[in-house]
Order: C-alpha cells, then structure tokens, then sequence
C-alpha cells in the first residue's frame, strides 16, 4: 500500500470528531459535525437519520466535503480535506456493516427505520501535514467515484 494511502487510512478509520459539508436547497454549503469511518477501499461511512436535513440535501446533490484528524487543536499534526460524492441508504446489509454499539446512544440498533447511512466514495483527498505548505494528494481514477 503507497504511504499517501496509508496515511488517510490512519486518520480515517479510527473513530473521530469531523466535519460534513452538503449544499442546501438555496445553494449556500451547510457543514455539521459527524463521525465518519472508512473502509479499506476509503470508502466513508457516516451514521445518520433518514428524514435528516443532510439527506435531503445530498439527495439534491450528492457533492460533499469533509475535514477530519485533528482532535486537539493544541497539536494539529496531519489532517484530510476530503471531496467526494454521497449516497443516502437504508440497505440492511449496510446498516449491519457500519453499526456499533456507540450508536447505541441514538438509534435502538441496525434494524431501527431512522437509522441510515451515507456513503462517501471520495475522488480527492489532501493530507496537510505540520510545516508543509502543500498538500500530498490522492485522487481517484474517474470510474471509481459514485455518480
């Protein structure tokens, strides 16, 4: 695996505070906190409620950006800006794959009809690294981004 991916895989996959931004109805971008999780392929995952305001906003369009890996704003060491596209599912398979007991908090489990997940299939992610003035970029080949 190259270092670059490595890297975002570090950041991406652990449990973390991010940021998810969506373009409301009128245009304007609209960001809220989420905990996203990739998988191995940096698919992105993010836990949320099917008649939230982030769905219906990704249903108008599906363009996104997330800002994830700094935890403590006293030593910002490498964080992403990630690009990519959404879906909205209420698939049960998928709802079984991301579920975790901290979800617990929210909905009643993996077969709760509020529980829904969206599904990030970014196609630029920058890594910023401490002292760097550049970004070390991944992009994906088109045929991998969701349309």
């Amino acid at each position: 695996m190259d270092d670059i991916r490595q890297q975002i895989l570090t950041i991406t996959q652990r449990a973390h505070l991010a940021t998810l931004a969506t373009i409301s109805e009128d245009g304007k971008p609209w960001v809220r906190y989420v905990i996203p999780r990739a998988d191995d392929y940096l698919t992105i995952r993010i836990a949320t409620r099917v008649n939230s305001r982030k769905v219906s906003q990704i249903h108008n369009n599906p363009e996104v950006h997330l800002t994830c890996g700094v935890s403590d704003p006293r030593n910002i060491d490498t964080f992403l800006q990630i690009q990519g596209r959404a879906i909205f599912t209420t698939d049960q398979d998928e709802r079984e794959f991301f579920w975790d007991p901290h979800l617990g908090n929210v909905f009643d489990g993996p077969n709760d009809p509020e529980y829904g997940i969206i599904r990030i299939t970014p196609y630029r992610i920058e890594v910023w690294k401490e002292g760097c003035n550049e970004p070390d970029v991944w992009e994906a080949p088109p045929k991998e981004v969701d349309s």
